[in-house]
C-alpha cells in the first residue's frame, strides 16, 4: 500500500478537504499524513535569511515529503495563484538545490482545492509550479467551493490514480 501525504496550506476548509482525502486513502488502507503549512509558521524567505544561524530547520518536512509515495497539495485562491504558505515552504524547502530534486522529481502530485472563487487558478498555478519542480501531477484535480462540494469520485479516482 502507497504512504500518501497530503499537505495543506491553511487551516480551515482546506485542511477539512485534506481530511476527506485521508478518510478516503484510509479505507484503501494506504497510510496517511497532513502537513499543515498554516500550522509550521515559517518566517518570510529571504536569501538573506536563508544563510542566517536564524534560519529555520526544514529537514523534517523535506523527509516527510521525501518519504512519502505520493502527495496532495491542497491550497485556495489567493489573488489568481497560490497562497503565500506555500510559495514560502517551497522556497525554504528549495535552499538545498540538489535534495530538492531528489524530493521532487517523479513524485506523483495530486492538486486540490477549497476556494471561493472556485480555484481554478490556483490549480493552474500548483500544475505549473509542481511540474516545474520535477513532480508528476496527475491530470484530474478536485475543485471545491463554498457553492461546490469537493466531488467524492474525484477524490476516490485521485487516490487510485495516486497509489499506483
Amino acid at each position: 500500500m502507497a504512504h500518501i501525504l497530503m499537505m495543506t496550506a491553511t487551516s480551515g476548509t482546506n485542511f477539512e478537504l485534506a481530511q476527506k482525502f485521508v478518510e478516503n486513502a484510509r479505507s484503501k488502507g494506504h497510510g496517511t499524513e497532513i502537513i499543515d503549512l498554516a500550522e509550521i509558521d515559517l518566517p518570510m524567505f529571504t536569501i538573506a535569511r536563508s544563510k542566517s544561524e536564524d534560519a529555520p530547520d526544514v529537514s523534517d518536512l523535506v523527509a516527510k515529503l521525501t518519504d512519502a509515495d505520493a502527495w496532495v497539495i491542497i491550497a485556495p485562491e489567493y489573488n489568481g495563484s497560490m497562497p503565500p504558505t506555500l510559495n514560502n515552504a517551497i522556497a525554504w524547502m528549495s535552499t538545498d538545490w540538489k535534495q530538492f530534486r531528489d524530493m521532487c522529481t517523479g513524485k506523483p502530485v495530486g492538486l486540490a482545492t477549497h476556494s471561493g472563487g472556485g480555484g481554478a487558478h490556483v490549480i493552474m498555478a500548483m500544475r505549473q509550479q509542481f511540474s516545474f519542480i520535477g513532480a508528476d501531477v496527475i491530470g484530474r484535480a478536485c475543485l471545491s467551493g463554498r457553492d461546490k462540494e469537493a466531488n467524492p469520485e474525484t477524490i476516490d479516482a485521485m487516490i487510485d490514480n495516486l497509489a499506483r
